[in-house]
C-alpha cells in the first residue's frame, strides 16, 4: 500500500513538471474523440475478432465465398460449429451471404474487413521480421 502510495506521488510530481496543453487544444481533441456508443460498438467487433476460430473463417473469405462445408472441411471443424461462428460473424456485420438453390454461400460483408484483417496480419508480421 505504501509502494502505491509513493508511485502516485511520483506520478504526479512527473506531471506538474511537464507543460500541459492549453485548455483549447484538448477542447478541440475532446471534439474529435469518438462517442462512447462508436468506442463500444468497436470494442464488440475486437472482441468478436478476438476469437482465432473466427479469424480462421475470415482468412478463408478473404480471396472467395464459401459454403458451410467447405469451410468446414478447410478447417477440420463441424459444420454446426462453423455455422454458429458464421452466425455470429453476420450478426457483427463481418460476413454476409447468399443463397443458391439449397445452398448457403458466406463472404466478406465488404472491403472494410478484408482491410481489417489484412492490416492487423501485417502489422503481426511485421514484428516477426
Amino acid at each position: 500500500m505504501e509502494e502505491k502510495m509513493k508511485l502516485l506521488q511520483e506520478q504526479e510530481e512527473l506531471c506538474t513538471e511537464h507543460p500541459h496543453h492549453s485548455g483549447l487544444i484538448l477542447e478541440e481533441m475532446q471534439e474529435k474523440m469518438p462517442s462512447s456508443v462508436e468506442l463500444e460498438r468497436t470494442a464488440e467487433l475486437f472482441k468478436v475478432l478476438g476469437d482465432p476460430t473466427r479469424m480462421q473463417i475470415l482468412t478463408a473469405l478473404f480471396t472467395q465465398e464459401l459454403c458451410v462445408c467447405d469451410i468446414s472441411d478447410l478447417l477440420g471443424m463441424s459444420q454446426s460449429a462453423i455455422s454458429h461462428q458464421l452466425r455470429l460473424l453476420r450478426n457483427s456485420r463481418l460476413v454476409k451471404n447468399r443463397r443458391e438453390g439449397k445452398s448457403i454461400y458466406y463472404s466478406l460483408d465488404d472491403t472494410h474487413v478484408a482491410t481489417i484483417i489484412a492490416q492487423g496480419l501485417e502489422h503481426i508480421r511485421h514484428g516477426n521480421l
